[in-house]
């Protein structure tokens, strides 16, 4: 009887632990980083690589930063006549198909941090909240780099 108790046991631990885990995989969010702003600039951008492990699509909705007024999901595109101009992403929402990698980074898609609280100097790590619409926030820290063109 006590043998049966312990395999009973044993087969229901291991129904529990395949039951917790993860169906797909999730989302991998690398190189967060913004560019140096002195405290007299009154906006900055973070870039970031994420690459959705989900096995399903995912959207970025939108982020937050105590170091920021208000943030919003940009894009750069170009103007007429060749110039170069930034404006809210279309929907207000950055896709991440299933399967794939999105990079947010200078010249493209990025994290506009509007009405800057702080000045962003070489090594500083600023937090930033990402909301996605299946996973929910995450918590991410933005490298502060002194950068001098492109990235």
């Amino acid at each position: 009887m006590k043998r049966l108790s312990m395999l009973l046991l044993m087969l229901l631990l291991a129904l529990v632990l395949v039951g917790c885990g993860s169906p797909a995989g999730e989302l991998d969010i690398n190189d967060v980083w913004g560019r140096t702003s002195p405290a007299a600039a009154e906006n900055g951008a973070f870039y970031m690589t994420i690459t959705n492990n989900l096995g399903e699509d995912e959207q970025l909705l939108g982020a937050s930063s105590a170091a920021c007024g208000m943030t919003e999901l940009h894009e750069m595109y170009m103007k007429e006549q060749d110039v170069m101009g930034m404006r809210p992403v279309e929907g207000g929402v950055i896709p991440i198909p299933a399967g794939e990698t999105v990079t947010l980074k200078v010249g493209g898609l990025h994290v506009m941090c509007m009405g800057k609280t702080q000045e962003f100097n070489p090594g500083d790590e600023i937090p930033i909240t990402l909301t996605f619409a299946v996973s929910g926030t995450r918590e991410v820290m933005a490298e502060i780099r002194d950068v001098s063109g492109d990235q």
